[in-house]
C-alpha cells in the first residue's frame, strides 16, 4: 500500500507514545521512524507529535491525522481479506431467506447471474414469512433476506431498501385496462383476489378500501402471489400486488399493472443482513447482485 510504512510508524508511535517502542514493535530503527514523521511534519508544517520528557503525544493535528490513517489501516486491510477471498471464492455456500415471489423473480435472476460468475459457490433459496426471514438472519441461518416490511431489529442490518406501491394487476383483456390509474371504487364490480389474513398486504389493501368507504365482497382469498397471478389471468378477475410481483408477466403481456388512485400504505421492500456481523465475500457480491437486479424492477411476493 502507498506510504503504508509510514502510517504505520506513526500509528505505533502513538499507540505506545514511544519512537524506541515503535521500533521495536516494527523492527525499524527508532532513527528511520523518527526521520520520517521529521520530514512528513515539515512538509505539513505542522508538529504531529508533542516531544514530553516520557514519550510522545499526538498534537491535535496529529489526532486528525491519526483519525484518517486508521480509517485507511483499516480499509486496507479489509481490501486484502477480500482479495484473499477471492481465491476462496471457487467454492462455499450463500443462504438467501425470502418470500415465494421474490424466490422465483428477483432472487432467481440474480442467483443465476451471480452463479455464471462463479460457477463453484452454492446458492440456497429458502421461502418463509416474513417474520421468518428476521429470525434466520438473526440466528446466523441465512446469510441474506429479502422481504417486504421487514420488522427492524437491533441484529439486523438494512442493505438496501425501497418503498414500492401496490396496483391493480389483471389481464390485458380487462375492461379497465385502458386506464393509466385506478380508483378504488371502480374495482369492486369484478371478482377480487385478496391475499388472506395471513399475509402482510391482506392489511394494506383492507385497510384501503376501508379508508375509502368501500365495502368487498372478495371472490377469492390465497396466501399464494402465484394463485394471485394465475387467477388473474383467466378472466375479469383483480389482484392487488406491487410491479416487482409480476415483472415476469409485464414483460411477457400476460398481466397488466396499474397504479391506483387511492393511496395504499407503504410496502417496503428490503434487503438485509446480521448486524456486525462478518459478512463473507460470496454473500456481499450476491447481496450487490440482488440490488441490481430490483434497481430496473422484477418481480416478487409477501
Amino acid at each position: 500500500m502507498l506510504h503504508a510504512r509510514l502510517l504505520q510508524y506513526i500509528d505505533e508511535v502513538a499507540r505506545l507514545g514511544s519512537i524506541r517502542a515503535a521500533g521495536a514493535r516494527l523492527h525499524v530503527a527508532p532513527s528511520a521512524i523518527n526521520r520520517q514523521i521529521l520530514l512528513l511534519e515539515a512538509e505539513l508544517d505542522q508538529p504531529l507529535f508533542e516531544r514530553l520528557p516520557r514519550g510522545m503525544r499526538p498534537t491535535p493535528a496529529g489526532e486528525a491525522l491519526l483519525a484518517h490513517i486508521r480509517r485507511t489501516l483499516q480499509q486496507y486491510r479489509e481490501t486484502v481479506a477480500d482479495i484473499r477471498d477471492l481465491h476462496a471464492l471457487g467454492s462455499g455456500e450463500v443462504v438467501i431467506a425470502t418470500m415465494t415471489g421474490l424466490a422465483s423473480s428477483v432472487v432467481a435472476i440474480a442467483a443465476a447471474t451471480f452463479r455464471a460468475r462463479h460457477p463453484q459457490v452454492r446458492i440456497s433459496i429458502r421461502t418463509m414469512s416474513t417474520l421468518d426471514i428476521v429470525q434466520a438472519i438473526e440466528n446466523s441461518e441465512a446469510d441474506l433476506g429479502l422481504g417486504f416490511n421487514v420488522p427492524s431489529s437491533t441484529q439486523i442490518e438494512v442493505c438496501w431498501q425501497m418503498n414500492t406501491r401496490l396496483g391493480v394487476v389483471a389481464a390485458p383483456h380487462h375492461p379497465l385496462a385502458h386506464m393509466d390509474t385506478i380508483p378504488l371504487a371502480q374495482c369492486t364490480p369484478y371478482p377480487l383476489i385478496l391475499a388472506d389474513r395471513s399475509m402482510v398486504i391482506h392489511g394494506i389493501v383492507a385497510e384501503a378500501f376501508a379508508n375509502a368507504g368501500l365495502d368487498i365482497h372478495p371472490a377469492f382469498h390465497t396466501n399464494s402471489i402465484e394463485t394471485m397471478k394465475r387467477l388473474a389471468t383467466t378472466g375479469d378477475a383483480i389482484a392487488f400486488l406491487s410491479e416487482f410481483d409480476v415483472a415476469d408477466e409485464l414483460r411477457d403481456n400476460r398481466l397488466i399493472y396499474r397504479q391506483v388512485r387511492d393511496a395504499f400504505s407503504n410496502n417496503v421492500i428490503s434487503l438485509v443482513r446480521r448486524e456486525k456481523h462478518g459478512h463473507g465475500l460470496a454473500g456481499i457480491l450476491l447481496a450487490d447482485e440482488i440490488m441490481g437486479a430490483l434497481r430496473p424492477g422484477t418481480s416478487a411476493e409477501r
